[in-house]
């Protein structure tokens, strides 16, 4: 169970992301509550995963689903790069984050 409230507290912070994205884009109240409710619900998951899950691994996998997930809808929906040296830098990610959970 705690895994499945870290794996929601990155989902969370992709949209925490895609928030202050638009924030950037256009500063409005729908944007802002984006923003801050994305950071807030991943913060609250994140916390309660941490209950049991080392402080190294959840951290690690809760940056690392941020991270990719940012990069990817980076990717999709705001045109950014999708060159193959960004792509092998994703996969390196995702590869650390199961590398970690296998481990610890």
């Amino acid at each position: 169970m705690d895994w499945l409230l870290l794996i929601s507290a990155g989902l969370m912070e992709i949209i925490g992301v895609i928030g202050l994205k638009r924030v950037a884009q256009n500063n409005n109240w729908k944007n802002n509550l984006i923003l801050i409710g994305g950071f807030v619900m991943s913060f609250r998951l994140l916390v309660r995963a941490m209950e049991t899950i080392p402080l190294a691994t959840a951290y690690a996998v809760w940056t690392g689903v941020g991270t990719v997930g940012a990069a990817i809808v980076g990717m999709i929906f705001f045109k950014e790069s999708k060159g193959w040296l960004r792509l092998g830098c994703i996969l390196g990610v995702i590869l650390s984050v199961i590398g970690l959970k296998v481990i610890g």
